[in-house]
């Protein structure tokens, strides 16, 4: 009974998408100073348009007294972020017309606000699908959503989707090598806690993401920088590899790993789910998890492919009026597409 009762509400709960396009195109050289890597943001964007969303986010998610209180640490942070980061900040914010300080609050804005399903799935032939959903509060941020690919020599070095803005990375892959997605863990401390952790030169998790994609030379090594490197709140990775079995969950906190989460295989363990809260806790009230492991465990090991996990992607709860974009993605492949979602459920 209580299985037909699950089944019954997640059926109650269809999205519907308005439509699912693809965001626009960015190209990253990683050859130029870092000031003028993101030049080509104000060839697709208006600048106007890019100065109201910045706004609108940092208002919207950083508390006032933090504007206030944290003027002497953004300052002393303009000088002291990590290489190649602060000089990015720099040439952002001066392509926005506003001052490093507001560019940096911006960034720890979406730093701590990456509400999100991150699944990783391995079929009966040992293919492995990575695939995530992106909520955030604020759906205007789905007008600044964009693509990126990060190139070096002329070559694309990684990829990965982001906002206007924000210099780090919450979902990318390097091809061939291993696909990454990050999570808000629920516990995560509070901003003046998060601010001095920057001050002791922790790194934020979306730029240790995208550093790791620019860095890391396979899975293993992404696991490792990934479990290791101080951070300045907690988070949840989601690691794919190339090769079968290379799926993981780490669950981070500040100084290091909390867990260790793998696929497990031999056991019947042939995907992950992971949300915003411990998987070994209760999935009483987690309807993203629980809607997410029954589509999948409905769609079974042999039939999945890149439409399944699509689908396990667009069943409701998983994805809601908060999503703002779904990607699925094989670094073995390689495959990597992004799709904006306007879901009404």
């Amino acid at each position: 009974m209580a299985m037909i009762m699950v089944e019954l509400w997640i059926i109650s709960m269809t999205a519907f998408c308005i439509a699912d396009v693809s965001p626009p195109f960015l190209t990253v050289n990683l050859d130029v100073p870092p000031e003028e890597r993101w030049a080509p943001l104000v060839e697709l964007f208006d600048v106007s348009l890019l100065r109201q969303a910045a706004a609108e986010v940092t208002w919207s998610m950083v508390p006032k007294w933090v504007h206030h209180a944290a003027i002497p640490i953004l300052k002393h942070l303009e000088n002291n972020l990590p290489p190649p980061y602060g000089k990015e900040l720099q040439g952002m914010a001066s392509y926005y017309g506003i001052n490093i300080s507001e560019m940096i609050l911006l960034n720890f804005a979406y730093e701590f606000t990456a509400f999100c399903t991150s699944v990783i799935a391995q079929d009966s032939k040992g293919n492995l699908y990575h695939g995530r959903n992106l909520d955030y509060p604020y759906g205007h941020i789905r007008n600044i959503t964009i693509d990126v690919s990060f190139i070096r020599n002329g070559k694309e070095l990684y990829r990965g989707t982001t906002f206007a803005g924000y210099i780090g990375l919450w979902t990318g892959q390097s091809s061939k090598k291993f696909s990454v997605t990050g999570n808000e863990r629920s516990k995560a401390g509070q901003w003046w806690d998060n601010l001095i952790a920057a001050v002791m030169k922790n790194m934020p998790a979306g730029w240790l993401l995208r550093q790791t994609l620019e860095e890391a030379a396979n899975f293993q090594e992404a696991v490792m920088r990934l479990s290791t490197v101080p951070l300045i709140t907690d988070v949840y990775y989601i690691i794919g590899g190339v090769h079968p079995g290379e799926g993981v969950v780490v669950t981070r906190d500040r100084g290091g790993p909390a867990d260790i989460w793998p696929l497990d295989l031999l056991n019947g363990g042939w995907y992950l789910v992971e949300v915003n809260s411990d998987h070994w806790l209760p999935a009483l009230d987690d309807y993203q998890r629980i809607a997410a492991r029954w589509t999948l465990n409905r769609i079974g090991r042999d039939n999945m492919n890149f439409e399944m996990l699509y689908e396990v992607l667009s069943v409701g709860a998983v994805c809601n009026r908060a999503t703002i974009y779904t990607t699925v993605m094989s670094a073995a492949e390689p495959k990597y597409e992004t799709v904006l979602r306007q879901c009404t459920n």
